[in-house]
């Protein structure tokens, strides 16, 4: 197989343009969508990695992904525009592409500048984050019968935020795709076993409150600065989600409000019966602690946020791995 590199078109349309990302079994590729006339549009490749290309199981699991991906149309979650194969047969998958960084990203600035995030920027891309998950717990197929999609693998990495202000939710298809798949070989899927609900690491099948549950963890952390389920080992991870003790984010942030507080810890509940009974429910109990702001928290805040935040852990990184010439300045990229 050739290899990836910048320059190199896929189908004879999608240029490779630079790396955005790596993971355990993908690499996702800033690139341009090439049409006649000059035309190119910027997008997201995802490919399967090197070292996964021969892998059948692997090659299942991105051909599901893709599946269950088109599946899901929301203005917050990130839309699959194609899915085929190079010259070679080796798959790739074109997403939209969100320009800016992701919420580990963004974490990671106020982190760098010894600070908290502001508890008002949390909660508004909570809120988000909630409008994603609600729009695929209540999909419908096209018999207009109940096709829910769990994403049950919700992280800080899977949470984007545009430079324009703009938040949204990635990679529901494959956590669609393992759970179908029921994969456990270690060698093809790594599991992020710190953002799972208890009930998962029984064998439970996902359902909308493993992923409020999953939400729950990620404000904790970066209201807290600090990690909840985390250890040296799987092991050691799975025996904390088991009892899934939470320290009371009051004590490490008394200044937050009582309301929002509780809303997390309602969303950590052990028991599923005792945690919100949908996103929905969740995201109105958000949009009401947010009411007693003076000014709402709208998308000129989130963007000033995103762009410093963006400067300060991403921009370089991106001008070292990023190719410009003429073509994709003209593109926009």
């Amino acid at each position: 197989m050739s290899e990836d590199r910048p320059g190199k078109r896929l189908a004879g349309k999608y240029e490779l343009v630079a790396k955005m990302g790596e993971g355990g079994m993908a690499v996702v590729w800033r690139g341009l969508n090439h049409g006649s006339e000059g035309f190119a549009m910027p997008v997201a490749i995802k490919r399967v990695h090197p070292g996964f290309r021969g892998h059948y199981e692997v090659r299942q699991l991105f051909i599901e992904e893709a599946r269950v991906g088109a599946g899901l149309r929301h203005p917050t979650i990130v839309q699959v525009h194609d899915f085929g194969a190079d010259e070679e047969g080796d798959l790739f998958l074109v997403t939209e592409l969100v320009n800016g960084l992701h919420l580990g990203e963004w974490n990671k600035a106020f982190k760098a500048a010894k600070k908290l995030p502001p508890w008002q920027i949390v909660t508004a891309i909570a809120i988000e984050v909630l409008e994603a998950l609600d729009a695929a717990h209540t999909r419908l197929d096209e018999s207009g019968e109940s096709a829910a999609i769990y994403h049950r693998d919700l992280t800080p990495d899977n949470v984007l935020l545009d430079l324009s202000g703009v938040v949204k939710l990635a990679d529901f298809g494959m956590a669609r795709a393992m759970d179908r798949a029921r994969m456990t070989q270690p060698d093809i899927v790594k599991g992020k076993l710190s953002y799972l609900a208890p009930e998962m690491v029984r064998g439970v099948d996902p359902s909308a409150q493993t992923d409020v549950f999953g939400l729950g963890i990620v404000m904790w952390e970066v209201l807290s600065g600090k990690r909840l389920f985390d250890a040296p080992t799987d092991v050691e991870v799975v025996e904390l989600l088991k009892d899934a003790r939470v320290p009371m984010l009051s004590m490490e942030r008394p200044e937050l409000p009582l309301a929002l507080t509780q809303i997390v810890h309602r969303a950590l509940e052990v028991d599923p019966n005792m945690r919100f009974t949908s996103a929905r429910e969740m995201m109105v109990a958000l949009i009401s602690a947010l009411r007693i702001l003076p000014e709402p928290v709208d998308r000129q805040i989130l963007a000033r946020s995103f762009q410093a935040a963006y400067d300060t852990v991403v921009k370089h990184r991106v001008e070292l791995n990023y190719r410009v010439d003429p073509v994709h300045k003209a593109a926009g990229g």
